[in-house]
């Protein structure tokens, strides 16, 4: 008997970031055929009755094999990292393609190809890292990558080897506004950073815990005022990432209300974790190491602020920042095979299997809706990045990219039973309510009862972005 689809998934409760209905979702050539009640049979046929149906999400913000300094390593590589992803829901990565101080943006372009290649389970875009904007890079360079679908690039305003100073900020804003692309902004003052890091390293200061003193909530604020003016001045749309709590927040409403096109994003750990994280008051162990990261979590108080925020549309993306090192490995946050002051200690945190569900127990906390959630993990994303309509909703001509969630299902995170290469998370413990149980990417099952299939290393698709949609 023949069969008009290679996939029926029926009775499926569809959720977008607009609609909610239900139907039989039709596959054919890994893209979504039709969408109706009754359709002809498929080849293969799932019933997703009593599960919702979202689209996979789109992680805008992974950090994957990323080139380090000499002695550290990144514990997830194009394999581990999509492979944990799908387990999570989520069926897009665009993770950092990073230039070097010294080197070409197209070198970093391809050497980011060469560590995706047949190893990727998940299509796959890139970002850009501009770290040293030579009049070669900003008139030559970057626009013609973004010309090849490179339209999003990050830049820094610390850390010693990425950042940017003010004039080169407006430099690369300036191509971005010419080339129709999107800057993204990590926003913290460097000098102020070096300067609180120098007064508590000569006083002896150096756990883990005293990161966040050495970048309070002040630095964040101070940086992403000045960010936005910047962007202001050059009349350019730009996303400062991974914001910690509600002075950064206070100053993009104050722009977003002045009509300015100022776009933000928040993350897990600022949903989770907090100060204590990194170290109790007297408590010089090393554990809080695997809590370090940039900008650091805050306390209760910039959670509750950041959730409100995340509600009231401050936000347009929710990502993981997923930046992998093990703990316990010389390569990573114990580097040469020791505890290291705070300054010293790799940041970022493991979360590329988690966002999903940790940001889904909000809805049944009743902090946000459905729709909300599929807006700012997959829709949203896909339209800043260029990826849409391929990309981030359940509609006819888009990638069959669904993830099949039970949403009374209770998990308690443990490491054990994550799929990325890390050797701890640090959201051990945590209980959620919902998960995703199946996953298709291109209309190929990859996760089917949680248990992950196994499909080919190398079966992700890379995927030139189109221009940004800001709406």
């Amino acid at each position: 008997m023949s069969t008009e689809f290679d996939l029926v998934i029926r009775n499926a409760d569809v959720v977008t970031a607009s609609d909610r209905f239900t139907c039989d979702i039709g596959v054919r050539d890994g893209r979504i055929a039709m969408l109706g009640s009754g359709l002809p049979r498929g080849a293969r046929e799932v019933d997703a009755s009593g599960l919702l149906a979202l689209p996979g999400g789109v992680d805008g913000h992974c950090h994957l094999d990323q080139p380090m300094p000499d002695g550290m390593r990144m514990a997830d590589d194009f394999f581990t990292g999509t492979r944990a992803a799908v387990c999570g829901g989520t069926t897009t990565v665009i993770p950092f393609a990073a230039q070097e101080k010294g080197h070409s943006l197209k070198a970093a372009v391809d050497d980011y190809h060469r560590r995706a290649e047949g190893r990727a389970v998940a299509d796959y875009g890139f970002h850009l890292i501009v770290a040293d904007p030579t009049p070669e890079v900003l008139k030559h360079e970057l626009p013609e990558l973004i010309r090849k679908g490179y339209t999003s690039f990050k830049v820094y305003m610390t850390y010693d080897d990425l950042k940017l100073s003010d004039r080169e900020m407006l430099d690369v804003l300036d191509v971005a506004k010419q080339n129709n692309a999107l800057v993204m902004v990590h926003a913290e003052n460097a000098d102020c950073i070096s300067w609180l890091t120098e007064k508590l390293v000569g006083e002896g200061r150096i756990s883990p815990r005293f990161h966040g003193l050495s970048r309070p909530a002040a630095v964040e604020r101070e940086a992403t005022h000045r960010a936005i003016t910047f962007a202001e001045l050059v009349d350019v749309p730009i996303l400062i990432v991974h914001v910690s709590g509600k002075e950064a927040i206070e100053q993009i409403r104050w722009a977003q209300s002045r009509g300015l096109q100022i776009l933000a994003e928040t993350c897990p750990q600022y949903l989770y974790l907090t100060a204590e994280d990194m170290g109790l008051q007297g408590d010089d162990g090393y554990e809080g190491a695997k809590c370090v990261c940039s900008p650091p979590p805050r306390d209760p108080e910039n959670q509750a602020a950041v959730w409100r925020a995340l509600a009231g549309g401050v936000f347009s993306v929710f990502s993981s920042d997923h930046a992998p090192f093990n703990y316990d490995d010389p390569e990573g946050k114990k580097l040469g095979g020791q505890a290291q002051p705070f300054d010293h200690i790799p940041n970022g945190v493991p979360g590329i299997e988690t966002r999903l569900p940790l940001l889904f127990d909000g809805i049944a906390q009743g902090k946000l809706s459905l729709h909300q959630f599929v807006e700012l993990t997959s829709y949203r994303p896909a339209r800043l990045y260029g990826l849409y309509p391929r990309k981030g909703t359940i509609a006819v001509g888009a990638d069959a990219d669904i993830a099949l969630w039970d949403p009374e299902r209770r998990v308690r995170i443990t490491n054990d039973a994550l799929h990325h290469a890390v050797d701890y998370t640090p959201y051990e413990g945590i209980e959620v309510t919902g998960w995703p149980v199946h996953c298709f990417s291109r209309g190929e099952q990859l996760v089917e009862n949680g248990k992950y299939l196994e499909p080919a290393p190398g079966r992700g698709q890379f995927l030139p972005a189109g221009a940004p949609s800001l709406v």
